[in-house]
């Protein structure tokens, strides 16, 4: 482990409060560890990290982002989505492949949400010319995808813009007709996957006004 990440897990732990770890547990399933750190302790862990590192560069930030996320504790992939969170102006279209893998492993909205939301969407919002059309492929593409988490990232990606006016309604729902109707095509209608799909339909329509 690097020493970044060695510092990032220790805090997490020394944060930690078996109450917190145990109501996270009964929450996320077995499938997920839980430290009992809560979702400030997080932030702030990362920006100490962040000071104590300042020679982390794009590469170094990245990887350690890849580092935490590699082992399954809630606590540890949230803190790799808020250093990509802090570290969107080093990101660019490229970096989407390492963020796809994370969604495919998130399965739980308290970790691909702000992976869309808060990375994703701004990562995009923040290209132009041909990085930015790479970048909205790369999303017609993921509302293809079997995988439910990344029809919904797709979907919740441009939420801040759609919030702030500044987004393509119209593309939107061609979107979401895609990503619902690939649901029924992979025979997912009928479960899980396709009300993952839908809430973040549902959620789009709530927060940023479902404009006609």
């Amino acid at each position: 482990m690097s020493e970044a990440g060695d510092f990032i897990d220790a805090t997490l732990q020394r944060e930690s409060s078996w109450q917190r770890a145990e109501a996270g547990q009964d929450r996320f399933g077995p499938g997920l560890s839980v430290y009992g750190a809560s979702v400030g302790a997080v932030r702030g862990t990362v920006r100490d990290a962040l000071r104590r590192h300042r020679e982390l560069d794009r590469d170094g930030l990245t990887a350690l982002s890849s580092e935490l996320w590699a082992v399954p504790v809630f606590e540890r992939r949230l803190a790799a989505v808020v250093l990509l969170q802090s570290a969107l102006r080093h990101l660019d279209n490229s970096d989407l492949t390492r963020i796809e893998g994370f969604l495919r492993g998130a399965h739980l909205p308290d970790l691909a949400d702000p992976l869309a939301v808060d990375v994703v969407g701004p990562l995009i919002a923040g290209l132009d010319g041909q990085a930015r059309t790479r970048a909205e492929a790369v999303l017609d593409r993921w509302l293809r995808d079997p995988d439910p988490w990344l029809r919904r990232a797709a979907l919740l990606a441009p939420l801040r813009e759609l919030r702030k006016g500044a987004g393509d309604w119209a593309r939107f729902r061609r979107r979401a007709a895609l990503a619902l109707a690939n649901g029924t095509a992979d025979g997912t209608a009928d479960g899980g996957a396709a009300e993952i799909v839908r809430d973040a339909v549902e959620r789009v329509e709530r927060e940023a006004g479902g404009e006609a």
